[in-house]
């Protein structure tokens, strides 16, 4: 997978796909799968807004119970089955613990009725699931003693016990992304990141392309396409007053979502929801106030989600110490065995999402509800332009091709059938039964690469690991372990020289797992910015500048007793 961009000035695109977030890159891989002449532009790098820095779940809808939204529970508890489906290196069953207390709302008796529901209403769950270890279990009942073994510092007085349902969760979300980018190319997609569009092309009344303009290189240059999908997220409403010159478009509301990464493993495989300070007010049956949840990811845990209300500017989405102090009291107060102080939090992420149809105030929230979606030709009378604004990653997938639809509509001869985005396995997903195909993996594994290394390896890569490991064969010095974390040289290698890593952030944010939840520390930033200088051919001011950049960048994210801020959707 290259990043040419000399082929998006090659004739007219069928489909033109802005942004390159999970939204995108799915509606990107269904264009070109339904053989339309595809190109996708990310002005920045893939996945690199709120797909990065969402909560990593695969929401099976459990909560729209309480909204008694049969239609929405169905719909994403079939794109959890999707998900892990086409994925099944990338995303896992995760089990979770509500507790029940007394016999009122939150009882085991309430909870027990609400989960059987929704036993009834997923029946069909695992359709397609090859893999076994993939599969979601049915809803079960724990008692006060299992609860308290799972979680022996949790409230007790008046515990009953509990109830576990499960949800998927994402091994790497930025490399779920990639993976569909990749998916997309093999397709026939061409595909860049770093590139802007700067003005949409109109002729006639309707948008026929961009302009576009190269943030490495920054030359400008026309992409022509008969129909044009936006899906660059928050940034979607800029795009539209700025580039699609929409007098009176007016932006829609956002939530901020956030949540912080605790350095230490949890202490149990289940996760836990706990209670929090705020209520969902559209909710027809509530168990008191909303849930937080705390749960295991690799060997770290993960805390969160809180919602607020955001008017900024996307690019200013940020979480000040004093929202992390107000939050980790909220959490000692809810769970205090877990016993977070300020140094124990590692990672502090938040994007924006669609909130719901009006102004909330904190401690009572509309919850976003659905993914946007404008036919401007009905809104604007413009012909030729769609946009999507999605409002969970669980449903990236399909609501691609919901918008997909709605656009190519418009094209001579109608929608073109639908491509099986949800059966066909994404790049490097191609496996039948995963801890077999690991356990195999680690079997035949090289001398020179360690298991842990390994692990992450196939995590990240699936079935096309070895991919990575044939850079070893063309240089014996990517054989070379990065010090201070499980990865070798060969990844920053395949990064740069097959999926479009020009950044070094790009490379340790989003390609390997070494920025994900922890500093990588400054050795490994200094030995693959120099890797990195000598596959571009960077200068050494540039090196510098690249390693400055990625510090600053990570500063952003890590506790480190000033402001900590992350990237918005």
């Amino acid at each position: 997978m290259k990043r040419q961009t000399h082929l998006l000035t090659d004739g007219i695109f069928d489909v033109l796909v802005v942004g390159g977030g999970a939204f995108g890159a799915a509606a990107a891989r269904d264009a070109a799968m339904r053989g339309l002449r595809t190109a996708l532009i990310e002005r920045a790098d893939f996945g690199s807004g709120a797909s990065a820095e969402c909560f990593k779940m695969i929401h099976g809808g459990i909560r729209y119970i309480q909204h008694g939204d049969v239609r929405r529970l169905r719909a994403s508890a079939a794109e959890r089955s999707a998900m892990l489906r086409i994925a099944p290196h990338l995303v896992h069953p995760l089990p979770i613990v509500i507790p029940t207390y007394g016999q009122g709302r939150r009882g085991k008796p309430l909870l027990a009725a609400g989960l059987c529901v929704y036993d009834l209403f997923t029946t069909d769950r695992n359709s397609g699931i090859r893999d076994p270890a993939r599969r979601i279990s049915p809803t079960r009942l724990l008692g006060r003693e299992e609860v308290l073994t799972q979680f022996p510092g949790i409230e007790s007085h008046n515990l009953t016990g509990g109830a576990v349902f499960e949800d998927g969760q994402m091994y790497n979300p930025p490399r779920l992304v990639l993976a569909f980018v990749e998916s997309a190319v093999e397709a026939g997609a061409v595909a860049a990141n770093h590139v802007e569009a700067t003005e949409f092309l109109r002729r006639d009344g309707a948008v026929r392309g961009v302009v576009a303009r190269d943030c490495l290189e920054g030359s400008r240059f026309e992409i022509q396409a008969r129909v044009v999908l936006n899906a660059a997220g928050p940034w979607s409403d800029d795009l539209l007053r700025t580039a699609g010159r929409i007098s009176g478009w007016r932006r829609g509301h956002y939530s901020r979502d956030a949540y912080f990464v605790v350095n230490r493993a949890a202490r149990s495989r289940y996760g836990l929801a706990v209670q929090s300070q705020s209520r969902d007010r559209d909710a027809l049956l509530s168990r008191s106030a909303r849930h937080l949840f705390v749960v295991p990811w690799r060997d770290l845990t993960l805390v969160g989600v809180w919602h607020r209300t955001f008017t900024a500017p996307p690019d200013e989405a940020r979480v000040d110490e004093r929202e992390l102090e107000t939050w980790l009291a909220e959490m000692r107060d809810a769970y205090p065995a877990l016993s977070l102080r300020r140094d124990d939090i590692s990672h502090v992420n938040c994007g924006l999402v669609p909130f719901g149809d009006g102004p909330s105030t904190a401690g009572d929230l509309s919850f976003g509800k659905e993914s946007r979606f404008i036919d401007h030709r009905v809104v604007h009378g413009i012909r030729g332009l769609v946009t999507v604004i999605g409002i969970r990653y669980t449903t990236a997938r399909a609501d691609a091709s919901t918008a997909l639809d709605m656009l190519l509509q418009q094209l001579p001869g109608g929608v073109p059938e639908r491509a099986p985005t949800a059966h066909r396995p994404v790049a490097g997903g191609d496996i039948d039964d995963f801890e077999r195909f690991s356990a195999e993996a680690q079997h035949h594994r090289p001398p020179y690469v360690s298991s842990a290394t390994l692990a992450a390896l196939l995590r990240n890569h699936g079935c096309n690991y070895g991919r990575v490991l044939a850079c070893v064969r063309a240089d014996a010095a990517d054989a070379r372990p990065i010090p201070g974390c499980e990865a070798l040289l060969a990844e920053v290698t395949h990064a740069v020289s097959q999926e479009m890593a020009v950044h070094l952030d790009d490379i340790i944010l989003r390609r390997m797992d070494i920025g994900a939840g922890r500093h990588p520390g400054n050795a490994a930033i200094e030995i693959i910015a120099a890797r990195m200088q000598q596959l571009l051919g960077w200068s050494d001011a540039r090196r510098r500048e690249e390693a400055a950049s990625t510090r600053a960048m990570l500063a952003r994210h890590w506790a480190n007793g000033v402001e900590v801020a992350a990237a918005a959707a």
